[in-house]
């Protein structure tokens, strides 16, 4: 998810709303965790293929943050070229679903998401201290070490594919740094998006499958996990640090593993927990940036 710019209000946040932000934040979390396990219980347990889970999702999405936003009085912003990058993320989520476990895909996923964003500022001239950048390459080793061949590696090719989503979230996330009304250009990108992931289910027409069940997951995904999740975290992020704001990120690949357990009946290997503890442990040491008085990373906007 997007994190706005820090202002004044990130570092002095009211005490009062503090504990309506933290249960905002934490609803969040758990939306964007959500969709991880609806995409991959959709295209695991029923008969909807990824390109119709993505128009789908992506439809209701439209729709329900398009009702929040005329629910506000608000107006629909938005552009086309954030509107592609929420396409391809949307897609090639999807359908690298299709062969990786919820957990493995959201620790891909978020890994790309974030190092997009690092490599951005990095871009932009910002520096890393010491320790991030130990952190950077132990994320980047247990990144390796997580997709290296072998008898437990994942699929590459849908591995790439959510690789490639994280990074297009990554680039979407940096297109909308500074939008004056975040919930009224998510809409506008939404309802972009949305003819775009149609004209991919006409192209694969052929291979087209729906059914009620999926359709329904889809539909949660978009309006809820995405639509209602997104305007969660736009309500909390008004009241946390920025630094907080980015470190709770760390949470939702962990929460997706634990419920892809429990509820997906997917399998834990040593491999998956060595990599990801490397990855968590190395991004919070980026994120978390230096000690003092060292310009770091802090500022950037943040996806998920």
């Amino acid at each position: 998810m997007i994190l706005p710019s820090s202002s004044a209000e990130d570092d002095a946040p009211s005490r009062t709303a503090l504990p309506l932000a933290y249960l905002a934040t934490g609803l969040a979390m758990v939306a964007f965790a959500g969709n991880s396990l609806l995409c991959r219980a959709a295209l695991r347990h029923t008969a909807i293929d990824p390109a119709t889970f993505t128009s789908l999702r992506l439809a209701s999405g439209a729709a329900s943050t398009w009702l929040l936003v005329r629910a506000r009085g608000g107006a629909v912003g938005g552009s086309w070229i954030s509107a592609l990058f929420l396409f391809a993320y949307a897609a090639g989520f999807s359908f690298a679903y299709r062969s990786l476990p919820a957990a493995l895909g959201a620790f891909l996923l978020f890994a790309s998401v974030q190092a997009t964003m690092v490599l951005a500022g990095l871009r932009r001239g910002e520096r890393l201290a010491g320790r991030q950048w130990g952190g950077l390459v132990l994320a980047l080793a247990g990144l390796v070490g997580l997709l290296v061949p072998g008898l437990t590696a994942p699929p590459l090719a849908a591995s790439g594919l959510m690789l490639a989503a994280g990074a297009a979230w990554g680039c979407y996330s940096l297109r909308s740094r500074g939008a004056g009304d975040a919930l009224g250009a998510t809409a506008g990108n939404f309802l972009r998006a949305a003819p775009l992931a149609l004209g991919l289910s006409l192209l694969g027409r052929p291979w087209a499958r729906v059914d009620p069940a999926g359709a329904g997951l889809a539909a949660l995904s978009g309006a809820l996990a995405s639509g209602l999740g997104y305007a969660l975290w736009y309500a909390a992020m008004g009241r946390l640090r920025a630094t907080a704001a980015a470190t709770v990120q760390l949470s939702v690949p962990v929460l997706t593993a634990l419920a892809g357990v429990v509820l997906l009946g997917e399998p834990v290997t040593p491999r998956l927990v060595g990599a990801s503890l490397a990855i968590l442990v190395g991004l919070a040491l980026v994120l978390r940036g230096p000690a003092a008085g060292s310009r770091g990373l802090e500022g950037l906007d943040r996806g998920v």
